[in-house]
Parts: structure tokens; C-alpha cells; sequence
């Protein structure tokens, strides 16, 4: 058992958060804003829009002010999604991995500039080249990345096995931080949408879950949880996520992860759908999620309480 799974456990802290946006013209501060209006006290930004990788000057991302409002309202913790698109697995395109090593190299940045410690990714995908190759790959683009002076780490997502997705397994995630020089310079994501997806009892046996990924990983190389909710039954590999409570993981479930003692120090950010009214209309849903986890109670009236508003 790692040392930090036990000194911990005495904390009752539970550091809970969402993924926000930011955009013009207040950047960093109306993310800061926009995470406090849910009442958070951890939160996550894209550096720009996840679809593509154009992305404005550090300069102009309004950083200092964004950081005096986290401090004056409580915000402690920022972390950083690097955009899915990035795949360091892909043998088959040397131009498209050398792109992803460049734009991975000033995300590091943009993280530092931001006062992130960690910035997740997803680890990449073989496209038909095999599990092997891709692990390899992908540590081969890390060795290029990290920095021995950085003051973020990146942190490896865990998968649901999409398609040919690396990382679906707790095996994968160690097999690249074995291959990895600056290994200390990475963490790992837990996603519980992603975990159960997977093929992990999360519902069922989240301790085991979390004794199997200190066996295989440790768990002080965990240092974000992604806190969502599944469509779909475990196994299923879709990763698609649901409302906290209104998926098959289920409120008590992810209330427990939430207040787990042995995770007190770790962010926990919610990726959960907005919901769509009759009108069209999309409705974040993350201070009512909140408000649920701080009361260990799920409201079972919760969609109306959103659409009334």
C-alpha cells in the first residue's frame, strides 16, 4: 500500500469542481467567475476551444486577474484538459506526433503561466497499430515533452476503450510510465464514468478498484479524479457520461468517491451533461450536483429544480 493512500485518510476536506469555459472577452477570470457561481473550490478549463489547437498568447488570457478572484473566493485548485484530438499513439502519421509533442510542449506552458499543477490527456489511440506500439509511442513523445524544471505534471487519463483507445487499462497506464525518463513529471486521471466503461466494478467494489490501481500504478501518482456518472453498463467501453445519479454508477456510488478519505486531497472535477429544456435550452447542472454531494443526498426532483431555475 503507497504511503499516501495512508496519510490521508484523516482529512474530511472534499475538493469538488467542474470543467468551465473560457472564452473573450474576460478569459481566465470568467472561468474563475463561472467556477464560483456553481460554488466550487477546484475547477478545469480547456487552454482553448478541445477541437483543434489554436490558442491565444499567454498574454492575453487575463491570468492575473483570473488568479486574484481564486484567491478571494476560495477557488484553490486549477486543472487543465489538454484537447482530445492530440494523439501521441499514432505511429502511422510522424507528422501528426511530431505536432502533438510541439503543441504538448507549450500546453506545459500556457499550465505554468496558468498556476496548474496538472494537465490531463488523454495517454492516445494505436489506430490499428496495436496496444504495444502506441505505449511506446507515446512514451517516446513524453520523453520529448517533459521538462526536469516543470511545475506541472501530466496526467494520464484512464480509458473507456473506445475504438482502439490506450489507456483503458491500469496495466497500459503503467506500462507508459515505465518507459517514461521524467516519470516524476507524471500523474494519473481517474474517470469513473471511464473506469466502469472499462470494465471495473466501480459500483460494485470501489475499494478493490482503488487496492488494484495501488497495486498496479500507486495511488500517490493519482492526482485528479474525473467525477462522472455513466450511460452505459461497465464494460461497455462508450464513455458516455451522465448527470451524477442519473446513470448506472448512481448517486451513492459517486457520493462515496466523492468523500473517500483516501482521495480527500485530490480535485474532483465534473464533466456531466448540461441539461436540454423543451425549449432547447442547455442548463448546467453542476451546483445542484454540488449542493447534492455537500448534503450526501440526491434530489430526486433535480431536473425540475433546474428547469425552475
Amino acid at each position: 500500500m503507497s504511503q499516501q493512500f495512508k496519510e490521508i485518510q484523516g482529512s474530511d476536506e472534499m475538493l469538488i469542481g467542474s470543467h468551465v469555459g473560457m472564452k473573450a472577452p474576460k478569459m481566465f477570470l470568467g472561468s474563475a467567475e463561472e467556477a464560483a457561481s456553481y460554488g466550487e473550490n477546484v475547477f478545469s478549463i480547456y487552454t482553448g476551444a478541445p477541437q483543434n489547437t489554436r490558442r491565444k498568447p499567454i498574454e492575453a488570457l487575463m491570468i492575473a486577474a483570473g488568479q486574484a478572484y481564486m484567491a478571494e473566493h476560495g477557488l484553490q485548485a486549477l486543472v487543465i484538459h489538454a484537447p482530445y484530438i492530440i494523439n501521441l499513439g499514432n505511429t502511422k502519421r510522424p507528422d501528426h506526433f511530431e505536432f502533438a509533442v510541439e503543441f504538448l510542449k507549450k500546453e506545459v506552458l500556457r499550465a505554468e503561466a496558468l498556476g496548474a499543477k496538472q494537465i490531463v490527456l488523454h495517454p492516445g489511440a494505436h489506430v490499428g497499430a496495436g496496444a504495444d506500439a502506441a505505449i511506446a509511442n507515446i512514451a517516446k513523445g513524453l520523453n520529448q515533452v517533459l521538462r526536469p524544471d516543470q511545475t506541472v505534471q501530466i496526467a494520464l487519463e484512464t480509458m473507456a476503450g473506445k475504438g482502439t483507445e490506450v489507456g483503458r487499462t491500469f496495466e497500459e497506464l503503467a506500462a507508459i510510465r515505465a518507459q517514461v525518463d521524467l516519470v516524476d513529471k507524471l500523474s494519473v486521471c481517474f474517470d469513473t464514468c471511464h473506469v466502469s466503461d472499462a470494465g471495473y466494478a466501480v459500483k460494485d467494489d470501489f475499494q478493490g478498484v482503488l487496492a488494484e490501481f495501488d497495486q498496479t500504478i500507486g495511488l500517490e501518482h493519482l492526482k485528479v479524479v474525473h467525477l462522472n456518472d455513466s450511460k452505459n453498463p461497465q464494460g461497455s467501453h462508450k464513455d458516455r457520461h451522465a448527470i451524477l445519479g442519473l446513470g448506472t454508477l448512481g448517486f451513492d456510488c459517486l457520493n462515496a468517491v466523492a468523500h473517500d478519505k483516501q482521495l480527500a486531497t485530490i480535485p474532483k472535477i465534473m464533466e456531466t451533461p448540461w441539461l436540454t429544456a423543451d425549449s432547447g435550452e442547455k442548463y448546467p447542472v453542476y451546483g445542484e450536483e454540488i449542493k447534492m454531494l455537500q448534503a450526501q443526498q440526491f434530489m430526486p426532483d433535480l431536473l425540475q429544480a433546474v428547469r425552475e431555475r
